[in-house]
């Protein structure tokens, strides 16, 4: 069986929520971003069961940093034996830079 995880958010991917729902917003759909921040929050349960779902961040290749994809957004996650923690919720297009 798989061993259960916490999972926490950083400040830095609570903004990016906040920045999705105030980007729909904008544009007149708020419950659009309402359910892609839905959407992002049910898969990221699903990391406590799941941890090391999703494939290693291409633009660092370190085993602990993962990233579920689920479109149109990447779900950065740094990972050890007992916590998944999301540290952003990006576009899928925008590459991470490490400074």
């Amino acid at each position: 069986m798989a061993r259960l995880h916490t999972v926490s958010f950083a400040e830095s991917a609570v903004r990016d929520l906040d920045e999705v729902q105030a980007w729909y917003a904008v544009q007149g759909i708020p419950d659009v971003g309402e359910r892609l921040v839905g959407e992002v929050l049910a898969r990221v349960d699903q990391l406590a069961h799941f941890a090391e779902s999703g494939r290693v961040v291409p633009e660092f290749e370190a085993t602990w940093l993962r990233e579920p994809i689920m479109a149109p957004f990447r779900i950065v996650c740094r990972m050890d034996d007992e916590r998944v923690r999301v540290v952003r919720v990006w576009r899928s297009e925008r590459l991470m830079r490490d400074s």
